[in-house]
């Protein structure tokens, strides 16, 4: 009798172990605490995970470059100030406010960046950024080009407006490469 209680004592507990294991590698169903913690930080596993690597980005190839010292401190398109120590770029189309990730093909370094600013107006160019952003992907003001994939995921955005407006550019509306009124002539 022994034996049998204490065999199914042993068998309760490696199966509430298992289930609890279980329960951690799971992706969350309904209202799971498991993940809530981290939830607007990180994508939790299971759907959330499929959905993330499905959707559909706004994304261009082309050249970046980076700012010009002259432009320290004067307005950019969103009205602050430019500076050459935060992480921002300059897009011909992509929306002001919105994220994006700016990948060099030479090296495979990347960056997070925010866009507020227009250009670059010239052709092939598809980014500007500030010297901080252009140093942590390897691009030196020396070197001032370089090939780069840039990335803007609607699920990363800041706000509804600015989720909304990057799908529309992933879908293919509201602009491609060359956004209308952005083309100036090449410096």
């Amino acid at each position: 009798m022994r034996f049998s209680i204490l065999a199914s004592t042993f068998a309760v507990a490696l199966f509430a172990g298992s289930t609890l294991s279980l329960a951690a590698d799971d992706p969350p169903t309904g209202n799971s605490d498991l993940h809530h913690k981290n939830q607007r930080h990180a994508q939790p596993t299971g759907n959330g995970d499929r959905h993330r690597k499905t959707e559909r980005l706004a994304q261009r190839q082309g050249k970046a470059s980076v700012y010009d010292d002259s432009f320290q401190g004067k307005k950019t398109a969103t009205g602050e100030p430019f500076s050459q120590e935060k992480m921002t770029a300059a897009a011909k189309d992509l929306p002001l406010g919105s994220h994006v990730t700016v990948t060099n093909k030479e090296n495979g370094k990347s960056v997070d960046v925010k866009v507020n600013d227009r250009g670059p107006h010239v052709k092939g160019r598809v980014i500007d950024l500030s010297k901080k952003a252009a140093t942590t992907i390897g691009i030196t003001p020396k070197d001032g080009v370089a090939p780069v994939k840039v990335e803007a995921r609607p699920s990363s955005q800041p706000t509804d407006e600015l989720k909304e407006a990057v799908r529309e550019k992933a879908a293919g509306r509201g602009g491609e490469q060359e956004a209308e009124g952005s083309a100036a002539p090449p410096r």
